[in-house]
């Protein structure tokens, strides 16, 4: 079986694609002058929290993940990130591709989650390749890519929020059900909105004026009135 190894040797931003990319550089090397007519991989990423330390507000933020620090020994569990497909062409001994990966900046995602939480440093990923390779020098043969093979990488989350910025400069990306939706046209509708901006925040303004003000310090609550004094008879 041939000997296949996975080094990830960088990561950028797509800013040519249709929607939120990063893009891996990959190498790949086989045993010594094994010639290898085409790779066909699976390429799982996984984030793996517990690799690095993490700031007070980074920690704040990732709060609805993984719950309070306290509890980290247990809760800090892998993050599945993305599972895509890539066929490596032909080669002898060593080669550089690129590993495409679609993203989104949908918060829903626990993957998306993690990394807007991030303020700087490296995002700890795993890659956990499988699949087939087609090798072979004076024939071919077909034999499975062990499923032992991966590779570990420290992803620069600058990366990341460059290619969110890249498809939503200055904006956060929020997804609702179908009937919120159309009652928040409607009321955009009604009350003539010229933006969604605007129509989030006349709802905020509204909120704010109706929320009862906060209770006082203790033992400043209402003022009683005085009671009135005795006179003598």
């Amino acid at each position: 079986m041939t000997d296949l190894t996975f080094t990830c040797t960088g990561v950028r931003a797509d800013p040519y694609a249709a929607g939120p990319t990063l893009v891996f550089r990959l190498r790949v090397t086989a045993s010594a002058d094994t010639r290898v007519h085409a790779l066909a991989l699976r390429c799982q990423l996984r984030i793996e929290p517990a690799r690095r330390g993490y700031e007070p507000a980074e920690a704040a933020g990732l709060a609805d993940l993984f719950g309070e620090r306290s509890r980290w020994g247990t809760t800090l569990q892998p993050v599945q990130f993305a599972q895509v497909a890539l066929m490596v062409p032909s080669f002898t001994g060593q080669i550089e591709t690129d590993l495409v990966v679609p993203c989104t900046y949908d918060m829903d995602i626990a993957a998306s989650r993690y990394f807007s939480a991030l303020q700087d440093g490296e995002a700890p990923l795993l890659m956990l390749f499988s699949g087939t390779a087609f090798t072979g020098a004076g024939g071919f043969h077909v034999e499975p890519v062990p499923w032992d093979r991966e590779a570990s990488y420290g992803m620069p989350v600058a990366v990341w929020h460059e290619m969110v910025e890249q498809h939503f400069p200055g904006c956060g990306w929020l997804r609702l059900p179908r009937d919120a939706m159309d009652a928040l046209l409607a009321y955009r509708s009604r009350h003539a909105l010229a933006s969604w901006e605007a129509t989030v925040r006349a709802l905020l303004d509204a909120a704010a004026v109706a929320e009862p003000p906060p209770p006082g310090p203790r033992g400043q609550g209402a003022v009683l009135p005085r009671a009135t004094e005795r006179t003598a008879t």
